[in-house]
């Protein structure tokens, strides 16, 4: 088991898996999840540990107090360390525990002493339940499944909108106040002159109104902090799923996928305070139509008709409002794939007089979405407007039939305004109601882009076993693999079978588009093959752990693409708190040295958007530094030094010479002066495999001629 004294949570939740004989890994554990220097932090825990297959809960508890049936559990320590409780014993004031720093052995301590480092925070981790898979309906095989992936996260908060229902029962209950007020004003207390009546009735009011005031600050305050929540933990869980995507799912336009994962800001917005106020208040609209029709049933009506016009209006108009949403949402992520393209690409279309082009597109698009935006809007407003409208007609038709009822008595000026007052609260949430109607399908479409991205295959499944090897020898074979890409009837790669050994070194030669690149992605697990199998160390590819099996393998692709920032933080990309001495060689194998020794800000040089601010050449030694970091037993290298010059070039083929001595490196490459780094060749062509031998007899074969190309 691995024990990481810097990463004290994630050894703690490694030692609890394997006691609870489950295999699994750091990197397993924390990839693609945010760390804290890299280390695993307490608020990230829980979703490190239902990767593991456990449910994780955080209490604050007293030592003495703890439950010995959820023993053994995690204990936070002051500075930001933590350790295994496995036993507390109260009578003799002893605690035994696993420290991280003592290799998880099992230690006796003194009560006092641990309690006075304990932050009062500990860990609990329960196993999950799994059905066996003959056992397994084809749904979950997990019953402690999360649900759908948005409401489950609001039903987490569940506890707040409890309080917010209450806080909305008793603001539309205290709404009565001040109708009512004003009706036993007007009726008892004017025609008898009764001031102490007033006052006691303002006083009442008074108090009525300073609680609703309070309540409706804490509903505001409870329904933010639930949207803030669920925000958080969306979007958290929305960005892990787009990078734990399986690259067969990726979409063809980046623009439109971005534009999808934006259409959340839609969604955000419909599940705010608005719409969580109207629609906690709707069910009230009852109560006061019922303590109107108490007053008088007669006045009720105009509610009644008032209510039902402004709701049949905005369901008439959704079909329509659907219509433009959809129009827009596919025409936005248009116009936001064309913006990518041209940012991406400026470069090219300054050279070639394509900007006008470019442009082009971008004002016919903008005038488009303009013109579905305003209808949008259009149907929007008038559906505010008309309930607006219906409203000022309701409180006029009230005013009139309550005129009527008054002078034949039926009705007391004091009831009029009182029903008057309680219609207007009444029409209030059914006019929101409808304006939420007019933003429903805006979210309805951006919610269906957001389900079909959350649809994706994922690298890494929480219902597959994984193998555990966090260190390969190098033993690559592939069985009958073919492979084509999404969307392409064309097969890249055409029944390949190769067995590599362990410390082997291969080149792979072949004509472009031969399908060499794409092998080695397949190898790396980014792509699964259509057909056949890949087995590393003699384990399905597929058993592996992306992270994992990523560890070991030190990769180079065709196209070198660096991440904003520094040198340093490119070199040691994925390598969590790099070592000094493998830094500098890694710099020296590299070339790297003449770079970085040159610049002022050496390894803090920035190197600007996807390398933008280096050479293609620098680029690539960059990208070689970034390889050979992890000191991994399997390489494979995309054409390492074809931007480099014939020095440099020299330089990293020496280095790489030695480097390479006992791993396994498969080479990718039109340059036969880095076939001196190998010992064995493969041709490609077609998609198949021409010839494999050793590198003498292969290049004797093609100097001669004899090898015959594959048809396509």
């Amino acid at each position: 088991m691995e024990v990481l004294v810097d990463d004290p949570l994630s050894t703690c939740l490694l030692w609890i898996a394997q006691s609870n004989g489950v295999a699994t890994s750091r990197d397993a554990i924390v990839d693609g999840l945010p760390l804290l220097d890299g280390r695993l932090a307490p608020s990230v825990f829980p979703r490190a540990a239902e990767r593991a297959g456990f449910t994780a809960r955080l209490a604050r508890q007293d030592l003495l107090r703890l439950n010995e049936l959820l023993l053994p559990c995690i204990a936070l320590q002051r500075g930001n360390k933590a350790c295994l409780l496995e036993r507390v014993d109260a009578p003799s004031k002893k605690a035994w525990v696993r420290f991280p720093e003592l290799d998880m052995q099992l230690q006796e301590v003194e009560l006092d002493a641990f309690q006075a480092n304990y932050s009062g925070v500990v860990m609990y981790c329960r196993a999950d339940f799994r059905l066996l898979e003959k056992h397994d309906t084809g749904a979950k095989r997990t019953l402690a499944s999360r649900g759908h992936w948005f409401w489950s996260v609001i039903r987490e908060n569940r506890v707040l909108y409890r309080d917010v229902l209450v806080a909305a029962f008793f603001i539309n209950l205290f709404a009565l106040a001040m109708p009512l007020f004003v009706m036993n004003v007007y009726d008892r207390v004017v025609p008898n002159h009764a001031t102490d009546t007033l006052w006691v009735l303002s006083f009442g009011a008074v108090i009525l109104i300073c609680g609703d005031l309070l309540l409706r600050m804490l509903r505001g305050w409870f329904v933010e902090l639930a949207a803030s929540r669920a925000d958080t933990r969306l979007s958290a869980l929305i960005m892990e799923r787009v990078l734990g995507m399986r690259l067969e799912h990726s979409p063809a336009s980046i623009g439109s996928f971005a534009s999808s994962v934006n259409g959340f800001e839609a969604v955000r917005s419909f599940i705010g305070s608005m719409t969580v106020t109207a629609l906690l208040d709707l069910p009230f609209f009852l109560l006061f139509v019922v303590i109107i029709m108490v007053i008088s049933w007669v006045m009720a009506i105009p509610v009644l008709v008032g209510a039902a016009l402004i709701i049949l209006y905005a369901l008439s108009v959704q079909a329509r409002m659907r219509q433009l949403s959809e129009v827009m949402s596919k025409a936005s992520a248009q116009r936001s794939s064309g913006l990518i393209e041209s940012l991406s690409g400026i470069e090219t279309l300054k050279s070639f007089n394509a900007t006008s082009r470019m442009q082009s597109n971008w004002e016919q698009s903008t005038r488009f979405l303009c013109a579905c935006s305003g209808k949008l809007r259009m149907l929007g407003n008038s559906v505010g407007s008309g309930a607006s409208w219906v409203q000022q007609m309701v409180a006029v038709c009230m005013i009139i039939v309550g005129v009527y009822l008054v002078i034949d008595g039926q009705m007391t000026q004091g009831a009029l305004i009182a029903a008057y007052m309680l219609s207007s609260r009444a029409m209030a949430p059914v006019s929101q109601t409808a304006s939420l109607l007019t933003q429903y399908y805006q979210a309805a479409t951006a919610l269906a882009s957001l389900e079909q991205l959350m649809a994706n295959g994922q690298e890494r499944s929480a219902d597959k076993p994984l193998v555990s090897r966090p260190k390969l020898r190098g033993e690559i074979e592939l069985r009958n693999v073919s492979f084509k890409y999404p969307g392409d009837e064309r097969e890249v790669l055409r029944d390949v079978s190769l067995h590599i050994r362990a410390g082997e070194r291969v080149a792979i030669l072949g004509r472009v588009g031969s399908g060499k690149s794409t092998l080695e992605k397949l190898i790396l697990g980014l792509y699964q093959p259509t057909a056949g199998t890949i087995l590393v160390d003699g384990v399905h590819l597929a058993q592996f752990d992306p992270a994992e099996l990523r560890r070991n393998i030190g990769y180079i692709p065709q196209e070198t693409r660096l991440i904003s920032g520094t040198v340093y933080e490119n070199v040691t990309l994925g390598v969590d708190n790099p070592e000094r001495q493998r830094l500098h060689e890694a710099i020296e194998i590299s070339g790297l040295k003449g770079l970085v020794g040159a610049h002022a800000d050496g390894l803090g040089m920035q190197v600007g958007e996807g390398g933008s601010r280096v050479s293609g050449g620098q680029r690539q030694t960059i990208a070689v530094a970034r390889a050979v970091m992890p000191d991994s037993s399997i390489l494979l290298f995309d054409e390492p030094t074809s931007a480099m010059d014939s020095t440099l070039e020299n330089h990293v083929t020496r280095a790489l010479g030695q480097f390479s001595q006992g791993k396994t490196l498969l080479l990718v490459t039109h340059r036969t002066s880095l076939l001196a780094l190998v010992d064995r060749l493969i041709v490609m062509d077609g998609g198949r495999v021409l010839a494999d031998g050793p590198k003498q007899s292969v290049l004797q074969a093609l100097e001669a001629g004899t090898l015959q190309k594959v048809a396509p």
